[in-house]
């Protein structure tokens, strides 16, 4: 017998996923070749295992193994908001930045279709994108006037640029019952939880998509997804937790807070590091820790810049940056939302989406003279919103546009926001989002100042800067 190693893809176009996953399975017990495996194995034998270990006993890694890739169309961004809050998954969408919607573009719920406020519900979707279209061709003509070519631009480079300013602000107008596309990665065990959670929704379309995920996977994880069923537990949990005490704060108006953060978390992280790293085979952690605390000021410093610095553009820092964790609170528009969420190695808790926060105005708007319009679009948004939500406050949230802010809670490790302000403080990001990724470095360097000047911040904008040149003050 030859211990030659073999590196080879089992072809997923010529054995079912659920073989794969077995197959990946049984190799904990049997001494052949993973080719060998899969040549044994039909659909039935792989069947009867997952029913066996899986099912019956709990063995719930073996599906991990069992990738499926699944197309979801026309569904609400409402409902793709509810399909990205899984965490285990890969997703890509259309996206409201480099496309542009038709004016019927949006979904009629259940729970309007045959409602007296059916008649509320299209009007007030009918002028989001009407006013959506008619926008565009100013604002366009309003971002040409403010933003000149260059020498470095082609016909089509500015003709893109322009048009990807534009697009970017009338977006702000689209609510989210608007349709979208939305194509998911996701392996059985996890896609198990998150049929569940679209299962336990309380919006009718998201219950849908949740059978028709289902109905879709079960064509070829048909053993691994036998039990995928509304979870109890979250209902539970929404009745326990809808009603609170009343509270004596008046809240605040800080739209980014950095709620808390480990006051010791330099020492810590290079005390992590030597725990790695330090040639010591007896070293424990709170060895590592004494010594790092002994440490002048300068060394420890250096030992600090080199993890976060000395490292290139597209390497990964260590992972030990992970162990120190800040969590903030932050106010958004529902459409800088929207990109927050796929930052999933955060744990992030959104409030619903509501008319009762206010919204943003991009100056671009402004600039074009339309803000009046604008105004009384929000202004209808805010209205229908309010009319609706006396009878489903859920599907209320269909008609709110992007421009309305969010209030979310972040926990986020050190490692996860330096990706973060390097992604989305960089010029091609949203300016919405740009004012959150400087926002955070800020809080971050002020509660840490070790940290001042090694986050990788990809610009020289200031929250003032970004506001000023690109948010109207709306009174």
């Amino acid at each position: 017998m030859t211990h030659e190693r073999q590196v080879y893809l089992l072809d997923p176009q010529k054995i079912p996923p659920e073989t794969i996953a077995v197959t990946f399975a049984k190799t904990s017990r049997s001494p052949e070749s993973f080719r060998q495996i899969a040549a044994e194995l039909t659909d039935q034998k792989s069947a009867e295992f997952n029913e066996k270990w899986v099912v019956g006993y709990g063995h719930s890694s073996v599906a991990e193994h069992a990738v499926l890739h699944i197309a979801v169309e026309n569904a609400s961004r409402l409902a793709v908001e509810c399909i990205e809050s899984n965490r285990l998954a890969s997703y890509t969408e259309k996206s409201t930045r480099y496309q542009t919607w038709s004016p019927d573009a949006f979904i009629i719920p259940d729970e309007w279709k045959d409602s007296p406020f059916l008649t509320d519900y299209l009007a007030v979707n009918t002028r989001c994108f009407d006013a959506y279209a008619q926008f565009i061709p100013t604002v366009l003509a309003a971002a040409e006037k403010q933003n000149p070519r260059i020498n470095s631009d082609t016909d089509a480079s500015y003709r893109h640029r322009i048009r990807s300013l534009a697009v970017d602000v009338c977006r702000y107008l689209l609510p989210a019952g608007s349709l979208a596309n939305v194509g998911i990665t996701i392996n059985a065990r996890a896609l198990e939880h998150a049929i569940g959670k679209l299962l336990s929704h309380p919006l009718n379309e998201v219950r849908q998509i949740g059978e028709e995920i289902k109905s879709a996977a079960r064509a070829v994880v048909p053993t691994l997804l036998k039990y995928a069923e509304p979870i109890p537990y979250l209902k539970e949990m929404e009745a326990n937790f809808s009603s609170m005490p009343a509270s004596k704060s008046a809240g605040n108006g800080i739209w980014f807070r950095l709620i808390s953060w480990d006051a010791d978390a330099m020492n810590q992280l290079v005390a992590a590091a030597f725990f790695r790293y330090a040639s010591n085979p007896k070293l424990s952690f709170s060895q590592s820790l004494e010594s790092v605390q002994a440490m002048n000021a300068d060394a420890k410093q250096e030992k600090l810049r080199s993890m976060l610095t000395e490292r290139g553009k597209h390497i990964i820092p260590l992972r030990e940056l992970e162990h120190i964790q800040f969590k903030f609170e932050v106010t958004l528009d529902q459409g800088a939302y929207y990109e927050v969420k796929r930052h999933r190695m955060m744990t992030l808790t959104p409030r619903p989406l509501t008319a009762a926060l206010g919204y943003g105005v991009p100056k671009l708007i402004d600039s074009a003279g339309l803000t009046k319009e604008y105004d009384s679009v929000m202004r209808m948004a805010a209205v229908t919103y309010s009319k609706l939500a006396q009878v489903n406050h859920d599907a209320a949230s269909y008609v709110v546009p992007n421009a309305y802010n969010r209030r979310f809670l972040i926990s986020i490790n050190l490692r996860s926001a330096m990706h973060f302000i390097a992604l989305r403080s960089a010029s091609n990001a949203h300016f919405a989002i740009r004012r959150m990724a400087v926002k955070m470095a800020d809080e971050i360097e002020k509660a840490i100042p070790e940290l001042a000047g090694l986050l990788p911040r990809c610009s020289d904008e200031s929250v003032s800067s970004i506001e000023s040149e690109y948010l109207h003050q709306n009174e």
